[in-house]
């Protein structure tokens, strides 16, 4: 209420102090508040309007304004900025002549047809897309008067297109009973869907629009691409056409934010003056999202200038129809790949089945294509290692300097001796095994060398989010005697059905920590891939005490895979570990012998060590 009443309090006092020249009665403030508080179309922004009026009312003082358009101006900047609607506008036209609703005239069949040609644009663009442009959303009444000619000239030459590019960025004017009309073809006969809501205040009815279970001529259907191309000129009626179907996940919205119109606009004389309120009279409430796109205006799925979205939407539409055979080598990739055979036919045949119910019918960009199918793939594979991507993952070359490898190297490991002569050594990634044996003296000098000579050793795989497992038999090798090969596992390769025995090896760079001392290892929900393999292996062996959280249960590295010529890669791991006595770690993780918080990790083993090393004294 408070600020309704400093709103026309404030009008008289700025006449007050910036006029004097001509008066105007404070009525004209009552009188034009009167036709905002009973038409405005959300009333609830008008609390304590009422009040304000009595207040005015009541108030003697004369507005000093020197001229009509003058107070026009003040008058509007004070409603505006109360409602804060800027829809709102009060005018002084003395030669104002009120619009006379459209009708159809009775005009021969020609002229209807060269009326026809002129106001609605029609193209069958290459790829077999249909171009459509109205600049007048028709009403119900009127299109059924004209619906033989509309279906022969326009409609029936649309339905054959494969995709349908609707252009409604010029589009500024309409009919409220043209939404439901227009949306329905775009929607199934049966169910009925709530497509709108719109509230007439000076009635105070509210209209349910439904989609039309009966339509003139055929539907465009629920599956070929409908884009709506908008501009910030797309205005009233056009934007509750494009706003409902984008809700209904319908149609791609690309162009420009829209005005943030009307579904009406009234323009009331205020008393016997020459000056008139323009207030929005009625309001959308769309039933998906219970709010509405007036005022704010619709934004668009893809936003780029009006004048570019033509172009953005034949791509678009380029991308879709490539989709079936991108989403259909995909499933053929991760059948004939897949590490587990069981699991890749499963994930292969849900792909199969969510591409048929629409999954991907709204793709915008090969972006957009790579970030679902991987959220997918991610959903029904039951873990992260299955990803599309545009291009193949690589790992940097390795081409460094001595000193720079130096650096690297101290970088990447972190070293500590702990009381009692307990090591702790932490790295975050395991390297290829090719790359790491020419530095792997570097290695063992800067960081072996320092916890090797320790009674006992914390190895730190927390943040250890995997890498090449070509190193992983070495590294398991150093705490493994020389004496007897040891099977660290078995490895079988879906691509080759070859099964391979990782083994350790006989001779290392450097000293081994050997079989004896004591090793825990770390773990959290990030420990993955490579990282998981070493602790899957230490533990299955009984070489290692496991404290902290179940790992994340990924996969050994990937391959990637070019979906056809598409440009379009799959990174799908090929390879898992033995699983002929049970269950291996992919997909399920690693769980630790002591579960505790990865925080407290450290504190935990740290704690284990000190007590059975002061039993041995």
């Amino acid at each position: 209420m408070s600020k309704v009443v400093f709103f026309i309090v404030s009008l008289v006092a700025l006449g007050n102090v910036f006029f004097s020249q001509a008066t105007f009665s404070s009525n004209l403030m009552v009188d034009m508040a009167k036709i905002v508080m009973n038409n405005y179309c959300s009333p609830e922004k008008l609390v304590g309007m009422k009040e304000a009026i009595e207040a005015a009312s009541s108030n003697t003082e004369i507005l000093n304004i020197p001229d009509e358009e003058s107070l026009a101006r003040v008058l509007s900047a004070g409603v505006q900025g109360t409602v804060s609607d800027l829809r709102l506008e009060v005018t002084y036209e003395p030669d104002y002549v009120p619009a006379v609703p459209q009708t159809m005239p009775p005009l021969p069949p020609e002229q209807l047809v060269a009326v026809l040609q002129t106001s609605i644009k029609l193209d069958i663009l290459e790829g077999n897309i249909g171009y459509l442009r109205i600049d007048h959303i028709l009403g119900e009444e009127v299109a059924d008067k004209i619906g033989a000619l509309l279906l022969d000239l326009v409609w029936n030459k649309i339905l054959p297109t494969s995709a349908l590019i609707f252009d409604m960025r010029y589009t500024g004017s309409g009919d409220v009973s043209g939404i439901p009309y227009l949306v329905s073809y775009f929607t199934q006969a049966e169910p009925q869907i709530h497509i709108d809501s719109v509230y007439d205040r000076p009635s105070n009815t509210t209209a349910k629009l439904m989609s039309l279970s009966t339509l003139l001529g055929e539907r465009y259907g629920t599956t070929k691409p409908l884009i709506i191309l908008t501009s910030k000129n797309t205005k009233g009626i056009a934007e509750d056409v494009a706003y409902c179907l984008k809700n209904l996940k319908r149609a791609t919205i690309v162009g420009e934010k829209t005005a943030g119109g009307s579904v009406k606009i009234d323009k009331i004389k205020v008393g016997d003056t020459d000056f008139y309120v323009t207030v929005p009279t009625a309001k959308s409430i769309n039933p998906i999202t219970g709010s509405t796109w007036e005022v704010v205006g619709v934004i668009p799925d893809v936003e780029v200038n009006a004048e570019d979205a033509l172009a953005t939407a034949i791509k678009i539409v380029q991308l879709r129809a490539q989709v079936p055979a991108i989403i259909e080598g995909a499933a053929v990739l991760i059948a004939d790949n897949y590490a587990f055979e069981d699991i890749g036919t499963t994930v292969a045949i849900k792909l199969k089945a969510l591409l048929a119910s629409g999954a991907f019918n709204m793709v915008v960009s090969k972006t957009d294509l790579e970030m679902k199918m991987s959220a997918i793939l991610e959903y029904i594979s039951g873990g992260k290692s299955i990803k599309a991507s545009s291009t193949p993952p690589a790992l940097p070359p390795m081409n460094y300097s001595p000193e720079m490898y130096i650096d690297l190297i101290k970088v990447s490991f972190q070293t500590n001796i702990y009381e009692n002569n307990i090591g702790f050594l932490r790295f975050d990634m395991f390297g290829d095994f090719e790359e790491v044996k020419p530095i792997a003296q570097i290695i063992v000098e800067h960081v072996w060398s320092k916890v090797v000579d320790t009674d006992a050793m914390i190895l730190d795989l927390r943040n250890n989010i995997g890498g090449p497992t070509t190193a992983i038999a070495g590294f398991c090798s150093y705490f493994f005697d020389s004496d007897k090969e040891i099977v660290l596992d078995k490895l079988y390769d879906r691509t080759t059905g070859a099964t391979t025995e990782l083994v350790t090896l006989p001779e290392l760079t450097g000293t081994r920590y050997g079989s004896k001392k004591s090793l825990i290892i770390l773990t959290s929900r990030a420990t993955a891939g490579a990282g998981e393999e070493f602790v899957y292996i230490m533990k299955k062996l009984g070489r290692a005490m496991i404290v902290g959280e179940t790992t994340s249960g990924s996969s050994h590295p990937a391959k990637s895979f070019q979906i056809g010529e598409s440009g379009v890669f799959l990174s799908i791991p090929t390879v898992h570990s033995d699983t002929a006595a049970g269950p291996a770690w992919e997909g399920a993780g690693i769980a630790p012998h002591i579960p505790v918080p990865a925080a407290g990790a450290l504190d935990t083993a740290l704690g284990i060590l000190n007590k059975h090393i002061a039993g041995q004294k």
